[in-house]
């Protein structure tokens, strides 16, 4: 299934370059393309920490632009900035210095209850343990941001989840407790959760570091087909092999974006 998802992906990329070098002979209207295509964009990002050792700087001046449908790794060691990076764009921190832009909007400027509207909106985020309420069903998760973002009527959210859980394969667990489930069906249900509102922008943070590798293949299958279906995907991850298997790979070190590879 990753062999045909690589063969789908390149297909679509070489419509994308080709659009592009007709963009690129059209002149001046390239530039405007090109920004309508950004979706996340960082702009000279910083991120100063104050610890009892003094300011840590975690971010050094970070520029990154992702476009809309791509998908994208974020790899680098532990103490790197990679979680710092995804939490600058998600709204779950805020940077020092710099800007951050995504969906059109500067984020940095949002207030505490525009940033939770704005957040269910526009981004679903899978975290590396899950993070599924333990006294819910799953499909009580599932409706969560559903709930909180008051879209849909109950019937719809009710009908919304089970197609997502159908979607994950996990129509059968609907019911279920989140302590009943494996590794793998925990992170599908979370991909669900994330699913909800169907934002355009997920962000996934090591979803893959719990899993054995059938699962973890599994879950990159979903990936790669969110991925085709328009998705922009920013997975943080330590597994080199996922990393070279995705469009664009950006490499952290010490606060800095030290290498991006492009395939």
């Amino acid at each position: 299934m990753l062999l045909k998802w690589r063969r789908n992906r390149a297909a679509q990329m070489r419509g994308r370059a080709n659009s592009a070098d007709s963009s690129a002979n059209g002149g001046a209207g390239h530039g405007a393309s090109l920004a309508s295509r950004t979706i996340i964009d960082l702009r000279n990002v910083v991120k100063v920490y104050e610890t009892p050792a003094g300011p840590f700087t975690a971010l050094k001046g970070i520029d990154l632009a992702v476009e809309r449908g791509e998908f994208l790794a974020v790899v680098g060691k532990s103490g790197s900035g990679k979680s710092t990076l995804i939490n600058m764009f998600t709204g779950i921190d805020h940077p020092t210095d710099g800007e951050v832009i995504v969906a059109n909007t500067p984020i940095r400027h949002l207030n505490e209850g525009q940033m939770a509207e704005w957040r269910g909106q526009t981004m679903g985020i899978i975290f590396q343990f899950f993070q599924l309420l333990p006294t819910l069903s799953v499909i009580e998760n599932v409706m969560i941001p559903m709930d909180l973002a008051g879209k849909y009527g109950l019937s719809e959210r009710v009908a919304r989840a089970m197609f997502l859980l159908e979607q994950m394969g996990m129509a059968d667990d609907a019911s279920k407790f989140p302590a009943v489930l494996s590794a793998g069906e925990a992170q599908r249900a979370a991909i669900a959760r994330a699913l909800a509102n169907d934002p355009p922008i997920l962000v996934a943070d090591e979803p893959t570091g719990n899993l054995d590798t059938r699962n973890a293949e599994i879950v990159f299958d979903l990936f790669g087909s969110l991925a085709a279906a328009g998705k922009t995907i920013v997975m943080v991850t330590h597994d080199d092999e996922l990393a070279r298997l995705v469009q664009r790979t950006v490499i952290i070190a010490d606060g800095l974006i030290v290498e991006e590879v492009r395939r």
